[in-house]
């Protein structure tokens, strides 16, 4: 029975607090860009879809947030009527008081992971395409200027316009070296126009020139109508696919986990640096869990009676959560860099922060 008093207590606070939160957010964010939206003549269901999509990217930065909050009131609320008193009283304990907020924060940790890993990537990738469609932050949906791709190991692919809804581009060339460092070319391949022919799975290069390079310089100079993968099936001119374009055009917020992930094995079998890429993936990974950590601060802050008033310890909560917000920052631009492991870059923030709550957590359970 006192679970249920405890924990509807706290999901009430967490739903309230994360409903203000979003709605803060979209109001913030809706009168920095109100001027972009009238001047693209933006209708107001429009713009109801464009923070329809935002709202799980807001989700996920402030639960965490919310949580910690939600600690902080709840708790705040059993002291201050003498609720915990009366608890204490009765043989349940800190601990004890502690256990189904933990088991609450494991479940919302869990549903975390997914939705930050899942849901979030798809809202934002339709956000971004409202963007670019609606709102005008890309002149051509859809079409992508200059693309450069390492295509293998040793391959540069580069395409003037390429047209991701028709699978073709204008203006492309291959570039292939003799070795992973890109130093010495030894063939280019140069076509006006490239095409993915679905039926063959394989990519069409039309009015195509291939240049030869020895030690010496260019070395034979050859002209074909067109070029793929017909004539000699185990040499194939373009070896990405139109999907993994896509997917390497996108960032980060957009990959779900899966991609994420596949794009970070393709990326290292090429020969590139992975150590942002893989950064961003663990990072997803462990963000969710500071919903356990600000669950133990936020229970030992407002238990701390030498902390002041409710208002002193949320001020110090949102202190608390910036300066976690601000750690994972810092450590992050070390990972990119490939100073830091990307695993140890992603979890170290919560490791400190955990060992920070759990210490203050228990300093406080001795002397209650």
């Amino acid at each position: 029975m006192i679970d249920k008093y405890i924990l509807t207590s706290f999901l009430r606070n967490l739903a309230f607090g994360i409903f203000c939160f979003v709605i803060v957010f979209i109001l913030v964010d809706l009168f920095e860009n109100i001027d972009k939206f009238i001047d693209r003549n933006l209708t107001g269901p429009d713009i109801a879809q464009y923070y329809l999509y935002f709202i799980p990217e807001i989700v996920k930065l402030i639960t965490p947030v919310g949580m910690l909050l939600a600690t902080l009131f709840t708790t705040a609320r059993f002291n201050s009527l003498s609720e915990m008193t009366a608890m204490n009283s009765a043989g349940i304990s800190i601990y004890r008081y502690l256990l189904p907020l933990l088991i609450v924060g494991v479940f919302v940790t869990a549903g975390s992971i997914y939705f930050n890993g899942w849901i979030v990537p798809y809202s934002n990738t339709e956000k971004i395409r409202i963007e670019k469609e609606k709102i005008g932050k890309h002149k051509s949906p859809g079409i992508i200027p200059n693309l450069s791709i390492q295509d293998s190991v040793n391959r540069i692919l580069t395409i003037r316009n390429y047209n991701e809804n028709q699978r073709a581009g204008e203006n492309a060339s291959i570039q292939i070296f003799t070795d992973d460092r890109l130093s010495i070319l030894s063939t280019r391949i140069d076509s006006r126009r490239i095409n993915w022919d679905s039926s063959r799975k394989s990519w069409i290069l039309t009015d195509v020139t291939e240049r030869s390079f020895d030690s010496a310089g260019l070395n034979s100079f050859i002209s074909k109508k067109e070029l793929g993968n017909s004539a000699n099936p185990e040499w194939v001119p373009v070896r990405i696919t139109p999907d993994r374009i896509n997917i390497k055009q996108k960032n980060p917020d957009e990959l779900i986990l899966s991609d994420l992930r596949d794009l970070i094995t393709e990326m290292r079998n090429s020969g590139q640096d992975v150590s942002r890429a893989e950064v961003d993936y663990y990072s997803k990974i462990s963000f969710p869990f500071a919903n356990l950590i600000v669950i133990i601060f936020g229970v030992s802050l407002s238990l701390n009676q030498r902390k002041g008033s409710a208002a002193v310890q949320f001020g110090i909560s949102i202190l608390i959560t910036f300066l976690y917000l601000g750690f994972v920052k810092i450590s992050q631009t070390f990972g990119y860099n490939g100073e830091m492991d990307p695993v140890l870059t992603a979890w170290l923030a919560n490791i400190l922060f955990l060992a920070l709550g759990i210490y203050n957590f228990l300093r406080t359970g001795l002397r209650s």
